[in-house]
């Protein structure tokens, strides 16, 4: 994405905007306060698409609201995924939250939310990526 003269964002021509969960998946879990989400690519047509947007700073947002303050990114390549160690995630670890979900096993939904842009090429070849969940872009 780009940002106009008035800084407001656009889409490039001949992208699409997808949810994350259809490049990918993930998996979650816990230490202490902690957290821990793994987001590996369906195809490793979408793993630079994964390394470019999936941020250390677009998953710190995410989390902001329960108390986040760090997030670190480890690169996967050889299997195109990306491990996130996301600090002070769990309101106090499982023993101390009063959240439902002590260990945060549902977080790895919130980060597959994430909107990310391809090429409307690599979204037509990849069967994972249906047109109906994919927003804008041009055809």
């Amino acid at each position: 994405m780009t940002k106009n003269s008035s800084g407001t964002e656009v889409r490039e021509a001949g992208y699409v905007q997808v949810p994350l969960h259809r490049l990918a998946h993930g998996r979650s879990g816990d230490k202490g306060n902690r957290q821990n989400i793994s987001v590996i690519a369906y195809d490793p047509s979408v793993w630079p698409f994964l390394v470019d947007q999936v941020t250390e700073e677009r998953v710190l947002e995410l989390f902001r609201h329960r108390g986040v303050q760090k997030v670190i990114r480890y690169e996967l390549p050889n299997i195109q995924a990306l491990n996130f160690v996301i600090e002070d995630a769990l309101e106090g670890g499982v023993n101390a939250a009063l959240a439902l979900d002590t260990h945060g096993k549902t977080s790895s939904f919130r980060l597959l939310s994430m909107m990310l842009d391809v090429p409307s090429e690599i979204a037509a070849l990849n069967p994972e990526i249906s047109k109906a969940s994919c927003k804008g872009g041009t055809e």
